[in-house]
């Protein structure tokens, strides 16, 4: 599969919820991960002592990380919005940069207004935001990378 993917959060509530997205990230082979107005806590929780493996980003404010943004790279916004695409739906670009925001606030109209695409996951409510990017990685995953798929071992299913 050709391309590359990177996922991040928008004012993160919480360094667990970010230390489990950077875990699945590593797990289905993110570029990076990162982090929009607040910085990350080493999570005693990683036992995979993920930083040695997928490398995490820290940008001041939505500004700089779209300044910052790999070439050709689009930035797609993950949120509730009746405008939004569905992730499963959505056809995932060859290099693409997702940003969720954090669950009490999701992502500001000005920050929304910067991203190329806007996707969303089903349910009218917010989810965890580990699980909600775990859920727009592995849609990605499953479409990006169908042939290969076929024949490796699913990360969530098979031991």
């Amino acid at each position: 599969m050709s391309g590359f993917f990177a996922i991040g959060v928008h004012n993160p509530k919480t360094e667990a919820n970010v230390g489990t997205l950077w875990r699945t990230a590593n797990i289905f082979g993110a570029a990076f991960i990162f982090t929009v107005g607040r910085r990350y806590r080493k999570q005693a929780s990683d036992t995979l002592k993920t930083p040695r493996h997928i490398p995490l980003f820290h940008f001041a404010n939505v500004r700089d990380l779209v300044d910052h943004l790999p070439q050709a790279c689009r930035l797609i916004g993950v949120e509730l919005d009746a405008t939004a695409r569905m992730s499963h739906q959505y056809a995932h670009p060859q290099t693409g940069c997702y940003l969720l925001g954090a669950e009490d606030n999701g992502l500001p109209l000005t920050v929304v207004e910067r991203c190329h695409s806007l996707i969303r996951l089903p349910g009218e409510r917010s989810l965890n935001v580990a699980v909600a990017g775990s859920m727009v990685i592995y849609d990605r995953w499953q479409q990006r990378a169908p042939e290969a798929n076929a024949q490796r071992p699913n990360p969530l299913t098979d031991h």
